[in-house]
């Protein structure tokens, strides 16, 4: 198993997927909310692929702490797919967590280190 470094995981053969951990207050904000910005915010039809990024490591996924959130999830796919927001089906990975590995400092803050980058 690969230790998970971003220069050892990018080619897509560890299994492991780029994501972020979200910590919120549910009395502040709903899990259903904060699935609703992410079906807004990023591409869950396409498989394996965020834009130019190509392969598993890209997959749209969700993974969930509790059994609430993995109905939830599947919920809020199910009324998309229903409403035909996208014009395709949804492809988002819906998967327990198993583990989670912070990225290296230099991907820390990314978007304010790199104002430049799209």
């Amino acid at each position: 198993m690969c230790s998970p470094r971003y220069r050892e995981c990018r080619g897509g053969t560890t299994g492991h997927a780029e994501v972020v951990q979200l910590t919120f207050e549910s009395t502040a904000i709903s899990f259903r909310a904060i699935l609703e910005v992410l079906f807004t915010i990023h591409e869950p039809t396409t498989l394996n692929r965020q834009r130019v990024d190509v392969g598993t490591q890209y997959r749209s996924a969700i993974f969930y702490y509790t059994e609430e959130q993995k109905e939830t999830a599947a919920l809020v796919i199910r009324e998309i797919d229903a409403a035909k927001i996208w014009p395709a089906p949804i492809v988002t990975e819906v998967a327990p967590l198993t583990d989670f590995y912070p990225a290296e400092d230099y991907h820390q803050e990314y978007f304010a280190r790199n104002p430049n980058q799209g």
